[in-house]
């Protein structure tokens, strides 16, 4: 079926969207159960019952617009919270292409054998506790001391967060008893990367998605005076959380290339300008497209931080604090893809994933597939964050494309 989106309608709903949770920096900081999320999920509720869709919400707070059918819902969508200082492309792109495929249906009453259905997920960014709350809530595989211990990265409990809303850590855990059964999953995503664009290809066919650990970590030393302590007594934390940022750099580079290491989190105490550092506090994030290979990087670097400790009269600590295993789409899925994209006429190619998905977490009841397009630059979480408008319309359409048959 040759059905197209209408692309200045989509577009018109990408802008109205970025307009919520602007910010003093030329960003979007719109984190779930803000203010500016709060009148978001309105503003799209309104789109989805303008649109004729079945509106639903579950416990923990994931938005829905359905259309009727029979048998395993086929769905779509992403999230549409933001980092801080974000961008208005990434999450939002895949909801409101999901929610223009839903509406060109319904405008062409086009009858579809299997329920179709627009997701967005709460809090897929982690602002909250710990990486994709709501997609997590959807499959039921959430932690209820972990919620309920909480402290989310602006300081409250998540259960003081969830005071302003209509939403309890009791009804987040009972979310996954309001979902249907899945057929399959799909998103469309800004690659936030620059293959793509540098291969000059419109569409990325996600074939694998990484898994991360993330651990927030701390070398303790002994904090002594600076200008009396000499260097080869002192117990500086901060030199040996340095030691081990570069050591740890080298040895994913060499060992492990085309895996990932970041320390992007650093609290140093304490802070004063001529006291050597007796704490270092810092997260240290984890990538890899293989369980496996993940595990073995783990299990490394935790034993170079404790002979870096060792060797300089430090104590090393860590805590594990989200964990996602790696996750390949569904080769039924990514089979449809390819040929749609050759009955469009796109350019495509296959490539990984090396940030983490809601479809990552809805792989473990549905087949998923992922849908990237370029963002210039490879520039993403960034007020910069852009796209080529002509590439989300492709996107879109192929969406389109792929849902029509996956629910015939």
């Amino acid at each position: 079926m040759d059905l197209r989106i209408n692309f200045h309608r989509l577009k018109e709903d990408v802008e109205a969207l970025s307009r919520f949770g602007r910010d003093s920096k030329a960003g979007i900081t719109r984190p779930s159960f803000s203010k500016a999320d709060l009148e978001a999920r309105e503003w799209l509720k309104e789109k989805i019952k303008d649109t004729g869709l079945i509106l639903r919400q579950d416990g923990a707070g994931n938005i829905f617009g359905r259309i009727e059918g029979k048998g395993k819902t086929v769905m779509a969508g992403s999230h549409i919270d933001t980092v801080i200082n974000g961008g208005m492309f990434d999450g939002s792109a895949g909801v409101l292409a999901a929610l223009e495929c839903l509406r060109r249906i319904k405008e062409e009453a086009v009858q579809l054998s299997k329920p179709l259905e627009l997701a967005t997920f709460t809090d897929e960014e982690g602002n909250l506790v710990g990486d994709f709350l709501g997609s997590r809530a959807f499959v039921n595989e959430l932690n209820k001391e972990e919620l309920e211990k909480g402290i989310t990265q602006f300081g409250p409990s998540l259960k003081e967060i969830l005071e302003r809303t209509e939403f309890t850590i009791e009804s987040i855990l009972e979310a996954h008893k309001q979902r249907p059964e899945i057929d399959s999953y799909l998103e469309l995503h800004i690659e936030q990367g620059e293959t793509l664009e540098t291969e000059d290809v419109s569409i990325g066919i996600v074939e694998r998605i990484a898994g991360k650990r993330y651990r927030w970590c701390s070398f303790l030393g002994k904090a002594e005076h600076g200008g009396t302590t000499p260097l080869e007594l002192r117990h500086d934390a901060f030199l040996g959380l340095s030691d081990f940022a570069l050591k740890g750099t080298q040895l994913v580079a060499t060992k492990y290339y085309g895996n990932m290491i970041t320390v992007g989190k650093v609290r140093v105490s304490p802070g004063a300008f001529s006291i050597v550092p007796g704490l270092v506090e810092f997260s240290l994030d984890l990538r890899s497209g293989s369980k496996e290979t993940l595990e073995e990087i783990e299990n490394a670097l935790l034993l170079l931080a404790r002979d870096i400790a060792s060797t300089r009269g430090l104590f090393f600590s860590s805590k594990l604090v989200d964990s996602t295993n790696p996750v390949a789409p569904s080769q039924r899925i990514i089979g449809v893809l390819k040929e749609k994209c050759e009955k469009l006429g796109y350019s495509h190619l296959l490539l990984p994933s090396g940030a983490g998905h809601d479809a990552q977490i809805l792989a473990s009841v549905a087949d998923v597939g992922m849908i990237f397009i370029p963002c210039l630059d490879g520039i993403s979480h960034s007020p910069e964050e852009s796209i080529k408008w002509e590439d989300l319309e492709k996107g879109a359409n192929l969406l389109l494309q792929v849902l029509l048959r996956l629910a015939s």
